[in-house]
Protein backbone atom coordinates (compact mmCIF):
# COMPACT_ATOMS: atom_id res chain seq x y z
CA UNK A 1 0.00 0.00 0.00
CA UNK A 2 1.29 3.45 -0.92
CA UNK A 3 2.25 5.65 2.02
CA UNK A 4 -0.28 8.39 1.22
CA UNK A 5 -3.08 5.83 0.80
CA UNK A 6 -2.32 4.33 4.21
CA UNK A 7 -2.16 7.85 5.65
CA UNK A 8 -5.59 8.85 4.25
CA UNK A 9 -7.17 5.54 5.29
CA UNK A 10 -5.90 6.03 8.84
CA UNK A 11 -7.28 9.58 9.05
CA UNK A 12 -10.64 8.57 7.54
CA UNK A 13 -11.33 5.69 9.92
CA UNK A 14 -10.07 7.62 12.93
CA UNK A 15 -12.43 10.45 11.99
CA UNK A 16 -15.27 7.96 11.49
CA UNK A 17 -14.58 6.39 14.90
CA UNK A 18 -14.58 9.81 16.55
CA UNK A 19 -17.93 10.80 14.95
CA UNK A 20 -19.43 7.41 15.82
CA UNK A 21 -18.37 7.70 19.47
CA UNK A 22 -19.95 11.14 19.80
CA UNK A 23 -23.12 10.08 17.93
CA UNK A 24 -23.51 6.83 19.90
CA UNK A 25 -23.18 8.73 23.18
CA UNK A 26 -25.84 11.27 22.18
CA UNK A 27 -28.18 8.60 20.78
CA UNK A 28 -27.82 6.46 23.90
CA UNK A 29 -28.63 9.39 26.20
CA UNK A 30 -31.70 10.34 24.13
CA UNK A 31 -32.87 6.72 23.98
CA UNK A 32 -32.39 6.32 27.72
CA UNK A 33 -34.43 9.47 28.41
CA UNK A 34 -37.11 8.11 26.08
CA UNK A 35 -37.21 4.79 27.95
CA UNK A 36 -37.43 6.59 31.31
CA UNK A 37 -40.38 8.57 30.00
CA UNK A 38 -42.04 5.39 28.68
CA UNK A 39 -41.60 3.50 31.96
CA UNK A 40 -42.43 6.39 34.29
CA UNK A 41 -45.68 4.67 35.40
CA UNK A 42 -44.32 1.12 35.17
CA UNK A 43 -42.18 -0.45 37.84
CA UNK A 44 -39.03 -1.74 36.10
CA UNK A 45 -35.37 -1.69 37.06
CA UNK A 46 -33.27 1.20 35.76
CA UNK A 47 -30.81 -1.36 34.38
CA UNK A 48 -33.58 -2.67 32.11
CA UNK A 49 -34.17 0.81 30.68
CA UNK A 50 -30.42 1.22 30.15
CA UNK A 51 -30.27 -2.14 28.37
CA UNK A 52 -33.20 -1.24 26.10
CA UNK A 53 -31.60 2.11 25.24
CA UNK A 54 -28.33 0.33 24.44
CA UNK A 55 -29.74 -2.32 22.09
CA UNK A 56 -31.98 0.23 20.34
CA UNK A 57 -29.04 2.56 19.59
CA UNK A 58 -27.52 0.69 16.59
CA UNK A 59 -30.77 0.94 14.59
CA UNK A 60 -30.88 4.69 15.21
CA UNK A 61 -27.21 4.98 14.23
CA UNK A 62 -27.98 3.16 10.99
CA UNK A 63 -30.61 5.77 10.04
CA UNK A 64 -28.06 8.53 10.70
CA UNK A 65 -25.21 7.00 8.66
CA UNK A 66 -25.41 9.36 5.63
CA UNK A 67 -24.94 12.32 7.95
CA UNK A 68 -22.27 10.53 9.96
CA UNK A 69 -20.30 10.03 6.73
CA UNK A 70 -20.79 13.69 5.80
CA UNK A 71 -19.40 14.90 9.14
CA UNK A 72 -16.62 12.29 8.97
CA UNK A 73 -15.48 13.66 5.62
CA UNK A 74 -15.52 17.18 7.04
CA UNK A 75 -13.33 16.20 9.99
CA UNK A 76 -11.05 14.33 7.57
CA UNK A 77 -10.37 17.56 5.66
CA UNK A 78 -10.25 19.73 8.77
CA UNK A 79 -7.31 17.60 9.94
CA UNK A 80 -5.61 17.96 6.57
CA UNK A 81 -6.19 21.73 6.44
CA UNK A 82 -5.10 22.36 10.04
CA UNK A 83 -1.60 20.91 9.48
CA UNK A 84 -1.24 22.23 5.91
CA UNK A 85 -0.77 18.61 4.82
CA UNK A 86 -2.93 19.19 1.77
CA UNK A 87 -0.41 21.71 0.43
CA UNK A 88 2.40 19.19 0.95
CA UNK A 89 0.53 16.55 -1.05
CA UNK A 90 -0.27 19.09 -3.75
CA UNK A 91 3.43 19.96 -4.22
CA UNK A 92 4.13 16.22 -4.39
CA UNK A 93 1.84 15.97 -7.42
CA UNK A 94 -1.22 14.56 -5.66
CA UNK A 95 -4.29 16.31 -7.07
CA UNK A 96 -7.42 17.10 -5.12
CA UNK A 97 -9.40 14.73 -7.35
CA UNK A 98 -7.12 11.86 -6.30
CA UNK A 99 -7.75 12.56 -2.61
CA UNK A 100 -11.49 12.74 -3.24
CA UNK A 101 -11.38 9.45 -5.19
CA UNK A 102 -9.68 7.73 -2.25
CA UNK A 103 -12.32 9.13 0.11
CA UNK A 104 -15.14 7.89 -2.16
CA UNK A 105 -13.57 4.41 -2.30
CA UNK A 106 -13.28 4.29 1.50
CA UNK A 107 -16.92 5.39 1.83
CA UNK A 108 -18.04 2.67 -0.60
CA UNK A 109 -16.14 0.03 1.36
CA UNK A 110 -17.70 1.34 4.57
CA UNK A 111 -21.16 1.25 2.97
CA UNK A 112 -20.75 -2.36 1.84
CA UNK A 113 -19.63 -3.34 5.35
CA UNK A 114 -22.65 -1.54 6.80
CA UNK A 115 -25.30 -3.34 4.73
CA UNK A 116 -23.63 -6.77 4.99
CA UNK A 117 -22.55 -6.77 8.65
CA UNK A 118 -23.73 -3.76 10.63
CA UNK A 119 -27.34 -3.80 9.36
CA UNK A 120 -27.68 -7.51 10.17
CA UNK A 121 -26.42 -6.77 13.67
CA UNK A 122 -28.58 -3.65 14.22
CA UNK A 123 -31.80 -5.18 12.79
CA UNK A 124 -31.52 -8.25 15.02
CA UNK A 125 -30.97 -6.05 18.06
CA UNK A 126 -33.96 -3.91 17.06
CA UNK A 127 -36.10 -7.04 16.77
CA UNK A 128 -34.90 -8.17 20.22
CA UNK A 129 -35.65 -4.69 21.58
CA UNK A 130 -39.24 -4.81 20.26
CA UNK A 131 -39.76 -8.29 21.73
CA UNK A 132 -38.56 -7.15 25.17
CA UNK A 133 -40.67 -3.99 25.14
CA UNK A 134 -43.81 -5.50 23.62
CA UNK A 135 -45.28 -6.83 26.92
CA UNK A 136 -45.25 -3.28 28.34
CA UNK A 137 -47.09 -1.70 25.40
CA UNK A 138 -50.82 -1.48 24.85
CA UNK A 139 -50.45 -3.83 21.88
CA UNK A 140 -48.57 -6.50 23.82
CA UNK A 141 -51.52 -8.89 23.78
CA UNK A 142 -52.03 -8.59 20.03
CA UNK A 143 -50.02 -10.32 17.34
CA UNK A 144 -50.17 -10.30 13.55
CA UNK A 145 -47.62 -11.95 11.29
CA UNK A 146 -47.36 -13.18 7.72
CA UNK A 147 -45.78 -16.57 7.04
CA UNK A 148 -45.69 -18.96 4.11
CA UNK A 149 -49.01 -20.32 5.47
CA UNK A 150 -50.72 -16.94 5.15
CA UNK A 151 -51.79 -14.24 7.59
CA UNK A 152 -51.97 -15.14 11.29
CA UNK A 153 -53.61 -12.87 13.86
CA UNK A 154 -53.89 -13.38 17.60
CA UNK A 155 -56.33 -10.98 19.24
CA UNK A 156 -57.59 -10.65 22.80
CA UNK A 157 -60.93 -8.95 23.34
CA UNK A 158 -63.84 -9.25 25.80
CA UNK A 159 -62.13 -11.97 27.87
CA UNK A 160 -61.65 -14.17 24.84
CA UNK A 161 -58.73 -14.88 22.53
CA UNK A 162 -59.09 -15.15 18.76
CA UNK A 163 -56.63 -16.88 16.44
CA UNK A 164 -57.28 -16.07 12.78
CA UNK A 165 -55.63 -17.60 9.75
CA UNK A 166 -56.26 -16.32 6.20
CA UNK A 167 -54.66 -17.54 3.00
CA UNK A 168 -55.02 -14.29 1.04
CA UNK A 169 -55.88 -10.59 1.25
CA UNK A 170 -57.96 -8.97 -1.49
CA UNK A 171 -58.24 -5.22 -0.87
CA UNK A 172 -60.11 -4.96 2.46
CA UNK A 173 -61.20 -8.62 2.50
CA UNK A 174 -59.63 -11.65 4.13
CA UNK A 175 -60.03 -14.68 1.88
CA UNK A 176 -60.40 -18.31 2.97
CA UNK A 177 -60.24 -17.71 6.73
CA UNK A 178 -60.49 -19.93 9.79
CA UNK A 179 -61.10 -18.39 13.22
CA UNK A 180 -60.63 -20.21 16.52
CA UNK A 181 -62.10 -18.65 19.66
CA UNK A 182 -60.71 -19.47 23.14
CA UNK A 183 -62.05 -18.57 26.57
CA UNK A 184 -59.89 -17.04 29.32
CA UNK A 185 -58.63 -20.54 30.22
CA UNK A 186 -57.66 -21.20 26.60
CA UNK A 187 -60.38 -23.77 26.02
CA UNK A 188 -61.77 -23.77 22.48
CA UNK A 189 -65.31 -22.36 22.50
CA UNK A 190 -66.01 -22.20 18.76
CA UNK A 191 -64.52 -22.23 15.27
CA UNK A 192 -65.64 -20.10 12.36
CA UNK A 193 -64.88 -20.78 8.71
CA UNK A 194 -65.51 -18.26 5.95
CA UNK A 195 -64.40 -17.61 2.39
CA UNK A 196 -64.70 -13.83 2.74
CA UNK A 197 -64.42 -11.40 5.68
CA UNK A 198 -64.72 -7.60 5.42
CA UNK A 199 -62.12 -6.01 7.73
CA UNK A 200 -62.76 -2.38 6.79
CA UNK A 201 -63.22 -1.53 10.47
CA UNK A 202 -62.71 -3.28 13.81
CA UNK A 203 -66.14 -4.89 13.66
CA UNK A 204 -65.57 -7.54 11.02
CA UNK A 205 -68.39 -8.69 8.74
CA UNK A 206 -68.11 -12.41 8.08
CA UNK A 207 -69.94 -13.65 4.99
CA UNK A 208 -71.41 -17.16 4.74
CA UNK A 209 -69.99 -18.15 8.12
CA UNK A 210 -69.89 -21.81 9.07
CA UNK A 211 -69.81 -21.93 12.89
CA UNK A 212 -68.58 -25.03 14.69
CA UNK A 213 -69.55 -25.16 18.37
CA UNK A 214 -69.07 -28.30 20.44
CA UNK A 215 -70.29 -31.13 18.20
CA UNK A 216 -72.68 -29.01 16.14
CA UNK A 217 -72.38 -26.45 13.39
CA UNK A 218 -74.61 -23.83 11.79
CA UNK A 219 -74.57 -21.43 8.84
CA UNK A 220 -75.04 -17.66 8.98
CA UNK A 221 -75.16 -15.45 5.93
CA UNK A 222 -73.74 -12.52 7.89
CA UNK A 223 -71.91 -12.54 11.21
CA UNK A 224 -70.29 -9.62 13.03
CA UNK A 225 -67.12 -10.09 15.07
CA UNK A 226 -65.54 -7.44 17.30
CA UNK A 227 -61.73 -7.30 17.10
CA UNK A 228 -58.85 -4.89 17.72
CA UNK A 229 -57.78 -5.05 14.08
CA UNK A 230 -59.00 -3.30 10.96
CA UNK A 231 -57.61 -3.14 7.42
CA UNK A 232 -55.43 -0.13 8.22
CA UNK A 233 -53.85 -1.85 11.21
CA UNK A 234 -53.33 -5.12 9.34
CA UNK A 235 -51.80 -3.17 6.47
CA UNK A 236 -49.11 -1.76 8.79
CA UNK A 237 -47.91 -5.02 10.33
CA UNK A 238 -44.24 -4.26 9.86
CA UNK A 239 -44.15 -0.49 10.22
CA UNK A 240 -40.65 -0.89 11.70
CA UNK A 241 -38.80 -2.69 8.92
CA UNK A 242 -35.46 -1.85 10.54
CA UNK A 243 -36.09 -4.83 12.82
CA UNK A 244 -35.78 -7.24 9.88
CA UNK A 245 -32.45 -8.16 8.30
CA UNK A 246 -32.10 -8.51 4.52
CA UNK A 247 -32.83 -12.25 4.53
CA UNK A 248 -36.00 -11.77 6.58
CA UNK A 249 -37.06 -8.88 4.34
CA UNK A 250 -36.70 -11.07 1.24
CA UNK A 251 -38.57 -13.92 2.91
CA UNK A 252 -41.32 -11.57 4.04
CA UNK A 253 -41.57 -10.12 0.52
CA UNK A 254 -42.09 -13.63 -0.86
CA UNK A 255 -44.83 -14.29 1.71
CA UNK A 256 -46.47 -10.91 1.01
CA UNK A 257 -46.69 -11.66 -2.71
CA UNK A 258 -48.16 -15.07 -2.03
CA UNK A 259 -50.81 -13.47 0.19
CA UNK A 260 -51.51 -10.68 -2.36
CA UNK A 261 -50.33 -8.17 0.26
CA UNK A 262 -48.79 -4.80 -0.64
CA UNK A 263 -44.99 -5.05 -1.00
CA UNK A 264 -44.39 -1.33 -1.58
CA UNK A 265 -42.75 -0.57 1.78
CA UNK A 266 -40.68 -3.74 1.62
CA UNK A 267 -39.38 -2.87 -1.84
CA UNK A 268 -38.57 0.64 -0.66
CA UNK A 269 -36.63 -0.70 2.31
CA UNK A 270 -34.68 -3.17 0.15
CA UNK A 271 -33.89 -0.55 -2.50
CA UNK A 272 -32.76 1.87 0.21
CA UNK A 273 -30.38 -0.75 1.56
CA UNK A 274 -28.93 -1.71 -1.83
CA UNK A 275 -28.38 1.92 -2.85
CA UNK A 276 -26.89 2.92 0.53
CA UNK A 277 -23.15 2.42 -0.35
CA UNK A 278 -23.55 4.69 -3.40
CA UNK A 279 -25.44 7.27 -1.39
CA UNK A 280 -22.75 7.27 1.32
CA UNK A 281 -20.07 7.76 -1.32
CA UNK A 282 -22.02 10.69 -2.80
CA UNK A 283 -22.38 12.21 0.67
CA UNK A 284 -18.63 11.98 1.19
CA UNK A 285 -18.04 13.55 -2.23
CA UNK A 286 -20.49 16.35 -1.44
CA UNK A 287 -18.80 16.99 1.90
CA UNK A 288 -15.35 17.02 0.25
CA UNK A 289 -16.41 19.54 -2.39
CA UNK A 290 -18.00 21.77 0.24
CA UNK A 291 -14.83 21.66 2.35
CA UNK A 292 -12.61 22.66 -0.58
CA UNK A 293 -14.84 25.64 -1.28
CA UNK A 294 -14.99 26.87 2.34
CA UNK A 295 -11.43 26.03 3.43
CA UNK A 296 -10.73 29.75 3.82
CA UNK A 297 -13.02 29.73 6.88
CA UNK A 298 -10.76 29.50 9.91
CA UNK A 299 -13.28 28.14 12.42
CA UNK A 300 -13.95 24.36 12.27
CA UNK A 301 -17.19 25.04 14.16
CA UNK A 302 -18.58 27.04 11.23
CA UNK A 303 -17.61 24.27 8.83
CA UNK A 304 -19.32 21.57 10.91
CA UNK A 305 -22.38 23.81 11.36
CA UNK A 306 -22.60 24.21 7.59
CA UNK A 307 -22.36 20.43 7.21
CA UNK A 308 -25.20 19.94 9.69
CA UNK A 309 -27.27 22.51 7.81
CA UNK A 310 -26.87 20.61 4.54
CA UNK A 311 -27.56 17.34 6.39
CA UNK A 312 -30.96 18.65 7.45
CA UNK A 313 -31.78 19.72 3.87
CA UNK A 314 -30.74 16.32 2.47
CA UNK A 315 -32.74 14.54 5.19
CA UNK A 316 -35.95 16.37 4.26
CA UNK A 317 -35.42 15.80 0.53
CA UNK A 318 -34.91 12.09 1.21
CA UNK A 319 -37.91 11.89 3.50
CA UNK A 320 -40.13 13.77 1.03
CA UNK A 321 -39.44 11.36 -1.83
CA UNK A 322 -39.64 8.33 0.49
CA UNK A 323 -43.15 9.37 1.55
CA UNK A 324 -44.11 9.84 -2.11
CA UNK A 325 -42.91 6.31 -2.78
CA UNK A 326 -44.66 4.85 0.27
CA UNK A 327 -47.98 6.43 -0.73
CA UNK A 328 -47.35 5.33 -4.34
CA UNK A 329 -47.59 8.88 -5.64
CA UNK A 330 -44.49 8.14 -7.70
CA UNK A 331 -42.69 4.97 -8.75
CA UNK A 332 -40.78 3.44 -5.81
CA UNK A 333 -37.55 3.21 -7.82
CA UNK A 334 -37.87 6.89 -8.68
CA UNK A 335 -38.51 7.79 -5.03
CA UNK A 336 -35.20 6.19 -4.01
CA UNK A 337 -33.13 7.31 -6.99
CA UNK A 338 -34.30 10.94 -7.24
CA UNK A 339 -32.36 12.15 -4.14
CA UNK A 340 -29.31 10.24 -5.45
CA UNK A 341 -29.66 11.90 -8.87
CA UNK A 342 -30.09 15.36 -7.30
CA UNK A 343 -27.00 14.87 -5.12
CA UNK A 344 -25.00 13.56 -8.11
CA UNK A 345 -25.98 16.60 -10.19
CA UNK A 346 -24.99 19.03 -7.41
CA UNK A 347 -21.64 17.22 -7.04
CA UNK A 348 -20.99 17.47 -10.79
CA UNK A 349 -21.59 21.21 -10.70
CA UNK A 350 -19.16 21.68 -7.79
CA UNK A 351 -16.44 19.49 -9.34
CA UNK A 352 -15.59 22.28 -11.76
CA UNK A 353 -11.95 23.45 -11.27
CA UNK A 354 -11.67 21.53 -8.02
CA UNK A 355 -7.94 20.88 -8.51
CA UNK A 356 -7.33 24.64 -8.36
CA UNK A 357 -8.80 24.91 -4.86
Amino acid sequence: MKVYLKFFTNIFFRSLLYVLCVTISLVFILNYLGELDFFQDINVKSSFAIFLALINSPATIFDMLPFILLITSQIFFIKLFSNNELITFKYSGLKNTKIITILIALSLITGIFIITVFYYFSSNLKNFYLELKSPYTNDGKYLAVITKNGLWIRDKINEKTLVINSTKIDENYLIDSFITEFDNKYNVTKNIKSDKIDVSDKTWIIYDAKIYEKNNYEFKNLLQLDTNFDYKRINSLYSNLNSLNIFKLLELRKNYKKLNYSITELDLQLLKLFILPIFLALMSLFSSLIMFRIKHLSSPTYKIALGLFFSVIIYYINNFFYVLGTTEKINILLSILTPVIILSFVNLLMLNRINEK
